[in-house]
């Protein structure tokens, strides 16, 4: 079976491709709200998958960030699976005010880097919305591997975007995916917000 050809389902055509991705990445953030680390493995597979697919869709910067989201989560994992001097795991924790201006430098700085080199070696249509959701996610993935609760933030306001720009590109199920993505990550800040009281 050729993962890659089309299937309808309802009004709307996807692939086999998209759906397992679809499938994994579901997963990969409801096990990341639970903070389990089976969410590394699962989120693995989604991301090497959407390389292929949003390099398909001219989405580059998508497409190379599901690439550090491939190296992150192998770091992520280690991260949240590592023990201290005393036999300890990391646990969630609020960035200081250093951390929150440094990662909205860092974000301003990926920004203007990425869209930069889309507009000149790329044919993107929208180099704009693609670099920004990308500097977003850079950082999200970074501070969810130390597991600073804001990255849920990060999360949110990219994930919205990603649904519009998934269904400009006619990736309906990835659009979809992005829509449970914005909902299961503000139930992850709540949950997260919770441990964190607790």
């Amino acid at each position: 079976m050729d993962m890659t050809s089309l299937l309808q389902i309802g009004p709307f055509q996807t692939s086999y491709l998209e759906l397992i991705a679809v499938a994994f990445g579901l997963i990969c953030v409801w096990m990341m709200k639970k903070e389990s680390v089976l969410a590394f493995p699962f989120g693995i597979v989604n991301v090497l998958i959407y390389v292929y697919i949003f390099y398909a869709a001219r989405l580059y910067a998508n497409a190379g960030i599901n690439g550090f989201f491939f190296v992150m989560s192998g770091y992520g994992w280690y991260n949240w699976t590592r023990k201290d001097v005393n036999n300890s795991t990391i646990i969630i924790s609020r960035c200081s005010k250093t951390e929150l201006l440094l990662n909205a430098i860092a974000i301003v700085v990926f920004f203007i880097i990425i869209r930069i080199v889309l507009v000149k070696f790329t044919e993107s249509l929208i180099p704009g919305w693609d670099a920004i959701t990308t500097a977003v996610y850079v950082v999200a993935q970074w501070m969810l591997s130390r597991k600073k609760i804001e990255n849920w933030i990060l999360w949110i306001s990219a994930d919205s975007v990603m649904i519009g720009l998934c269904a400009w590109e006619g990736l309906y199920f990835s659009s979809f995916q992005y829509l449970v993505f914005t909902i299961i990550a503000i139930l992850g800040f709540r949950e997260w917000r919770t441990k964190l009281a607790g």
